[in-house]
């Protein structure tokens, strides 16, 4: 990739965005946690469940100071370096984003106040219904962030303006139902959720294996398991649906997934291995399961998932039809006001739908009226996103995902029989599972957003026009900048989160479990006995 102003902004945008979505799935996935514990906690008055709450409220509490400074620049730099992005869709783009701040993320922000420094100044039920809040208040940021994004994936409710020449809102309710949208939300806080769970796993998995609160690392293994189990399954069959959506809305991106460069008869086989070769247009030694890609991006056994070069060639016709439209576009801009031509308006209302396609082509020439038949073909071929790193990407994930499931379900099955402490070696195997789920968290934003390219809206406005004019050293000061402060604050995180793990719970008087306790019960065979 050519390190132009195009390519180091979304280098800066990719980098701010995967550094804040380390910070993201834990939040999510803590908050929800934290309710069900303290919930517990008014239900039984046991102590040790709000000892629990605590101790996995100040973790939480980290995780979300950092998540808020890093995710802060991100919105801005839609102002500083995508601002015809911003001119063109910021009807639409900017609702939700204005939504998730005054709505979402001041109840959020207002509730955690509360939930740390609310302990003894309010009710047991007033404080449990605060730290719920915390939980919606997480959840519903995530979904007015994933209505946005959905939007930029799939683009409805809205319709082009030739005399403002911006993307305008026609329907907020489409926009807020988009499919894509919900699919996403309930699959990436499902993945939050498996984060949180997977993380608080480990690190109990870590006190027993060295001796210490035993009693509060047993429950909070117990709760992590099984809620973790059900968002795992979850996640599994969210993720069925978003692919479902791609077959729908972005052929180009599923097939991509796949490295599946000719169509396929239906219903067409899963790639298990292989290794896309995007110059020779062919993914080589290809280890197949027959039928489960039709199933799965389908849901039948007699409709064709599209190849990759049928693709191109359909987005070649395309862009035909887009040339038309921008041909009609300037026509009716260049009459004005109250006198545009008729046939322009309906060549432009037939073919307008078509109109981003024309643009692929400003990349090569500044009028795509006067393109060649060469540039229109290379054109068509830009549609092609990155084939190797979608399809390994996405493998990795999948396979993560399906690993979550035997992990929290071994551990949910040694919770119903009380031997959670039985296998160390399988303690040692949740401590260091604890990365893991980032690693795929991460790798699922790769593969939606590197899938959507060439575009920053599918099919409505190429990356290469949306970024603003700007110097290409600048952006590459501004990206280093960002990576070095983000280093530092992730640096920070890590040794916050160590240092209060290490030092571990503060229990209540009357509730703490010395070490000499600790040895005798597990002397006696008591650190086996169900946790109560």
């Amino acid at each position: 990739m050519e390190l132009d102003i195009v390519a180091l902004s979304r280098l800066q945008f990719a980098m701010t965005a995967l550094y804040h979505f380390i910070f993201v799935p834990l939040t999510l996935g803590l908050s929800i946690l934290l309710a069900i514990m303290e919930t517990v906690y008014v239900m039984t008055g046991r102590t040790i469940w709000r000892d629990m709450t605590k101790f996995w409220g100040v973790l939480f509490g980290i995780n979300f100071a950092l998540g808020v400074a890093t995710g802060i620049v991100m919105e801005f730099q839609f102002g500083m370096n995508w601002s015809y992005y911003s001119h063109y869709v910021g009807d639409i783009f900017g609702a939700p984003l204005a939504i998730e701040g005054l709505m979402a993320f001041f109840l959020e922000a207002t509730f955690v106040g509360l939930f740390f420094f609310g302990w003894d100044r309010m009710s047991r039920v007033g404080h449990l219904i605060a730290t719920w809040c915390v939980a919606l208040g997480s959840n519903l940021s995530a979904l007015w962030i994933l209505i946005a994004n959905g939007w930029m994936q799939n683009p409805v409710g809205a319709t082009f303006n030739p005399q403002t020449m911006r993307m305008e809102m026609t329907d907020f309710f489409a926009v807020l139902t988009n499919p894509v949208s919900q699919a996403k939300f309930v699959h990436t806080v499902s993945a939050g959720y498996v984060t949180a769970a997977v993380f608080v796993l480990g690190v109990s998995a870590w006190y027993v294996l060295k001796g210490r609160h035993i009693e509060l690392a047993r429950r909070s293994m117990t709760v992590a398991a099984s809620f973790g189990l059900a968002a795992a399954l979850s996640v599994v069959v969210l993720g069925d649906e978003s692919g479902y959506l791609t077959t729908d809305h972005q052929k180009m991106k599923l097939a991509a997934m796949e490295g599946m460069w000719h169509t396929e008869p239906a219903p067409a086989p899963f790639s298990v291995i292989g290794f896309p070769d995007q110059e020779a247009r062919e993914t080589h030694y290809t280890v197949q399961i027959p039928w489960v890609m039709g199933l799965i991006g389908t849901r039948s056994l007699t409709t064709e998932i599209p190849g990759i070069n049928q693709l191109v060639s359909e987005a070649e016709s395309t862009i035909r039809k887009g040339i038309l439209a921008y041909d009609a576009l300037e026509q009716i801009r260049a009459a004005g006001n109250g006198t545009t031509s008729g046939e322009a308006e309906a060549i432009f209302e037939k073919n307008g739908h078509a109109l981003g396609y024309a643009l692929l082509l400003k990349r090569y020439v500044e009028d795509p009226r006067m393109a060649t038949e060469e540039q229109i073909a290379q054109a068509a071929l830009d549609t092609v996103p990155p084939v190797a790193p979608l399809f390994w990407t996405f493998r990795v994930m999948v396979f993560l995902g399906f690993f979550f499931i035997a992990l929290l379900a071994t551990f949910f099955v040694l919770s119903a029989r009380r031997r959670l402490t039985a296998h160390p070696w399988l303690l040692k195997l949740a401590v260091f599972s604890i990365p893991l789920p980032w690693i795929a968290a991460e790798f699922g934003w790769i593969v939606a957003e590197l899938g959507r390219q060439p575009w920053v809206i599918e099919g409505v406005l190429p990356t290469a026009l949306a970024v603003s004019n700007l110097g290409a050293s600048t952006v590459l000061m501004t990206l280093l900048g960002f990576v070095a402060i983000y280093t530092v604050l992730l640096v920070i995180e890590v040794k916050l989160m160590l240092s209060t793990i290490r030092k571990g719970p503060q229990h209540e008087a009357g509730t703490a479990v010395t070490g000499s306790e600790t040895a005798a019960l597990s002397a006696s065979g008591a650190v086996g006995a169900p946790a109560r």
